[in-house]
């Protein structure tokens, strides 16, 4: 049977610099995307390509 899904979403509200919202509605218009899909296609991408090697050599006292 067929079920129409339903993406779960929730409302946040985040303060962002003002130039870096005009970039991004900037960016977001030139490829015909919504400002919405762009900010989550931008924050997956930053999560899936964080550096965690960075982030242990900082807290490991035994690397300088």
């Amino acid at each position: 049977m067929f079920k129409v899904k339903k993406p779960d979403n929730i409302n946040k509200t985040f303060r962002m610099p003002l130039e870096l919202v005009k970039k991004l509605e900037i960016l977001a218009q030139e490829k015909q995307v919504s400002l919405n899909n762009l900010v989550i296609q931008c924050c997956e991408y930053a999560l899936e390509n964080i550096d965690t090697e960075e982030d242990k050599s900082a807290d490991d006292p035994q690397n300088p």
